[in-house]
């Protein structure tokens, strides 16, 4: 992987492994003691490039619908339906895998997949995610959107670090 840019999965999921209700609320994480504190201002000065799918692009959209979240960044949404371009985002009607190792070969910095398993998934399929770094908010909520899909893939990781901020625990690992 010589001289590849990294691609990263950032984000906080419940203690069972959730990324939102059923419903795609995230209800059980704004507020929790400790989620202002994390070094996410230094994380996002790491990347510049965001990918992420339709599902997560609508949810954030109606969750901040006044101005976009990543302005700046180049921003990729994967879609089956959406073509073209907005002000902030560049629709891609092509399988992630193939668009994402060509990205990863581009002069940058860390690219960003934000939300969920239906783009982690394929990705993770074809070894291209270089870290993770999860944040594990104090719920069980029994079911909801899970981070991992189950998959035919076994995925070795190396814990490189381990942070707390108040009731959240930061884990961060590299793939092997």
């Amino acid at each position: 992987m010589g001289g590849q840019r990294k691609l990263v999965f950032y984000g906080a999921v419940s203690a069972d492994g959730y990324l939102a209700r059923e419903n795609h609320s995230l209800d059980w994480l704004i507020g929790t003691e400790g989620e202002e504190d994390t070094d996410y201002a230094s994380f996002y000065e790491s990347v510049d490039t965001i990918m992420m799918g339709r599902k997560t692009y609508d949810e954030m959209m109606t969750l901040f619908p006044e101005e976009f979240l990543y302005k700046g960044k180049e921003c990729y949404v994967f879609s089956r339906t959406l073509t073209g371009r907005t002000e902030d985002v560049r629709f891609i009607h092509e399988e992630p895998a193939g668009f994402i190792q060509a990205l990863k070969r581009q002069e940058g910095k860390r690219i960003w997949i934000v939300g969920g398993s239906d783009l982690l998934h394929p990705v993770l399929e074809e070894k291209l995610v270089d870290e993770f770094i999860i944040q594990v908010a104090p719920v069980l909520l029994g079911r909801g959107i899970p981070l991992f899909k189950p998959g035919d893939r076994e995925t070795g990781l190396k814990l490189t670090d381990v942070r707390r901020y108040k009731q959240f625990a930061e884990l961060h690992y590299e793939v092997r």
